[in-house]
């Protein structure tokens, strides 16, 4: 571990701490303010996500010409791929269908900012995300037409750079240990945050007053948490990139728009493995896709899943919210204690198990036939999902110099994006045109794939 760290105090002074446990208490600190910043973010962020089939539906009520000619792209897909007429698939899928809006937006706007704050710093890129989020859930707030409220929802998707940038700050860090503890409490700001925004948000608006669009109350609370992100980053998020680390110039930071918003280029890790040895550039693009093909898979069983339990057990919206909210306990509490202590150099060997654990589980929950089988199905998947993407990242993090930081996990965090805004839809089409079981059974299968690459990267790191 480096002996000397430059981390900045509020408002983005750096000063060295010299010996190894100055070095890491900074870190902790760092880790500490990126975990409070991340989840009060994730509290406005998923403040919406239980309100999301009622909005749709109070949209439908006002003959919204967008809004229609939306719906009827939807309709159009379901007919073809077998969907039944119901008004709770028809929910599911154009709640698809704005997420898929959503993560295409942070595909195209997390590299861009990542290469940003390599030239400009991270806290200066995350200010600028704050007022994104203030902007976007304002406009939420105001809304009272579909075309208003999907303006908020695209603001909102350009503005999600910031989680990229989290993964950025934590890369900034010199000591493997505290990368890979950073990268798993950044999951567990995640798991926590899914957890309690909506529930937050369910409750709001319960509690709607007479008069009052029901969704008003989360829109401000919404707008509250990100004015209060802003505060906490101004005046307590320190800087992580020393300005000596820095690119120095924009030009050579973003390399060319097209190797930061092409996906083929983003794959290759075209915008930052120019200055990389060969095997080093071989392991970074095999993590990518690694790491796409699994939130491929991820996402498209975590989409499925809401049409399973409701097809074949019957579950209500609130057995539907139960279930995932034990997930994310699930998830939370195996992130806090296993994958924090995971040591430095064993994260692909965890990744290479949590996926294995994978393939029952996708099994289990496609064929289950009782809630048993289901539930075990669930608590292999929430224990693979608790652990892959923060070991993922806390490897990759290691790759590239100071100054390249930012643009690599923002790449990271694009191709997760793309792969969520594919996944579900792909494996929406599967599952209606070919049924529950088959769609599990692929999907399952196919992470023999990651498996395959992630003994590539052994071998090239033997190589090396």
């Amino acid at each position: 571990m480096s002996g000397k760290m430059s981390v900045g105090a509020g408002q983005g002074s750096t000063r060295p701490l010299e010996g190894p446990g100055r070095a890491e208490e900074a870190s902790t600190r760092v880790i500490t303010m990126v975990f409070i910043t991340l989840l009060i973010d994730l509290l406005g962020f998923t403040l919406i996500l239980p309100l999301l089939p009622s909005i749709l539906d109070h949209y439908s009520k006002k003959d919204d010409g967008l809004y229609i000619i939306l719906q009827h792209g939807v309709d159009r897909f379901a007919e073809v791929v077998g969907v039944p007429p119901e008004r709770k698939y028809n929910s599911v899928l154009f709640g698809g269908l704005i997420g898929s809006l959503f993560s295409i937006l942070q595909f195209f706007a997390s590299p861009l900012t990542g290469a940003a704050s390599d030239c400009f710093g991270r806290r200066p890129l995350m200010l600028l995300t704050a007022v994104g989020l203030i902007a976007s859930y304002s406009l939420w707030a105001v809304s009272r037409s579909f075309e208003l409220f999907l303006l908020s929802r695209v603001i909102g998707g350009i503005s999600k750079g910031n989680v990229s940038l989290s993964t950025a700050i934590i890369a900034d860090l010199t000591c493997p240990k505290a990368r890979s503890k950073g990268m798993a409490m950044i999951g567990v700001a995640f798991s926590l945050g899914f957890i309690l925004g909506p529930m937050l948000g369910a409750y709001l608006a319960m509690e709607t007053e007479k008069g009052e669009i029901f969704y008003l109350q989360s829109a401000l609370f919404a707008v509250m948490f990100a004015v209060a992100d802003l505060v906490f980053i101004f005046f307590l998020l320190p800087e992580t990139l020393p300005k000596e680390k820095r690119v120095s110039s924009v030009t050579s930071g973003f390399q060319s728009v097209a190797g930061l918003l092409s996906p083929w280029a983003l794959f290759q890790f075209s915008a930052v493995s120019q200055r990389m040895d060969p095997p080093s550039k071989k392991n970074l693009k095999v993590l990518g896709l690694v790491y796409f093909l699994y939130l491929f898979l991820f996402s498209g069983l975590e989409y499925t899943l809401s049409f399973l339990v409701h097809q074949h057990f019957q579950f209500s919206s609130m057995q539907q919210g139960k279930m995932f909210f034990l997930i994310g306990i699930t998830m939370a509490v195996i992130q806090g204690g296993y994958t924090r202590q995971i040591k430095p150099g064993h994260e692909l060997k965890t990744v290479k198990g949590a996926i294995l654990l994978s393939i029952p589980a996708f099994l289990l929950i496609g064929w289950s036939t009782g809630t048993i089988s289901l539930s075990a199905g669930l608590l292999l998947y929430s224990f693979a999902a608790a652990a892959v993407v923060p070991c993922l990242s806390a490897v990759v993090s290691g790759y590239g110099s100071a100054s390249q930081k930012g643009a690599v996990m923002g790449i990271l965090r694009s191709l997760g994006a793309l792969a969520r805004a594919m996944g579900p839809v792909l494996s929406a089409a599967v599952y209606w045109l070919a049924g529950a079981k088959v769609c599990f059974t692929i999907c399952g299968s196919f992470f023999l794939i990651p498996l395959f690459l992630l003994g590539c990267i052994q071998k090239q790191t033997k190589e090396e």
